[in-house]
């Protein structure tokens, strides 16, 4: 392959954040053996990067990867927290939501983990389509970010708590009811309801059905021992 096609092929694989070889095939317009040899070199000369297989890209970004490896997905967690600049950590992992069933729930990408957790349809909402770079991720709004790591246990409600706590500010607080509502979790409703409370935020109105008469602990990954919350009906085993 000549050094000038080569640029220009690469030009051209740069306008997608992943393809296979049926899309190379239809840029070179060869057969598929001689894709897979052009394939082969380009991987060889590492000019394109084997997500997994049959999925490439030009990008060594893992978050544009990671968004357009399966359809219907978005990045959640504690990747679209750190997005927004509501976490300071670095996430040792790329969330990926999905509806999908995949054989792999995990990948290794650019010394990056890409982690699939597979959701009902019911939970499959609250998320945007956002420029990246040129091209187009798909990512949870924060207030969907919180509560699908508290759903799925991703990161510890005491973690949760410090983060709204710190950008109260920057949280809408009846879009966040309004996904409590809709995903109608007692224990998620209890937990957020206490919290936002505890911070001033009484929408105890607003969740007042969700609210059962067992006790939670406000903290899932930590002994429920603390004080009883009788309105929300949460033990606060946090401290805070």
């Amino acid at each position: 392959y000549i050094k000038m096609k080569t640029i220009a092929l690469i030009k051209k694989l740069e306008e997608y954040p992943v393809f296979n070889l049926k899309t190379l095939k239809q840029i070179i317009e060869k057969d598929s053996n001689y894709a897979k040899l052009v394939l082969y070199r380009l991987k060889k000369y590492k000019l394109i990067f084997e997500i997994e297989k049959n999925k490439y890209t030009v990008n060594e970004d893992p978050i544009i990867a990671a968004s357009n490896i399966i359809w219907p997905c978005y990045i959640s967690f504690w990747s679209a927290l750190r997005y927004y600049n509501l976490t300071e950590q670095l996430p040792h992992a790329i969330g990926v939501i999905t509806t999908r069933t995949r054989k792999k729930r995990e990948i290794n990408f650019d010394n990056t983990k890409i982690i699939f957790t597979k959701i009902k349809p019911k939970y499959f909402f609250g998320y945007k389509k956002e420029m990246y770079q040129n091209f187009n991720i798909f990512i949870a709004d924060k207030e969907k970010a919180l509560i699908d790591s508290a759903l799925f246990k991703k990161i510890s409600f005491s973690e949760i708590c410090s983060i709204i706590t710190n950008n109260i500010k920057d949280i809408d607080k009846e879009l966040l009811i309004s996904y409590l509502v809709k995903i109608r979790n007692k224990a998620l409703a209890k937990r957020f309801g206490f919290l936002l409370d505890k911070l001033g935020i009484n929408k105890f109105k607003e969740l007042k059905k969700l609210i059962n008469y067992k006790y939670v602990p406000l903290d899932y990954s930590l002994k429920a021992k603390g004080e009883k919350n009788k309105q929300w009906k949460v033990i606060n085993n946090v401290g805070h």
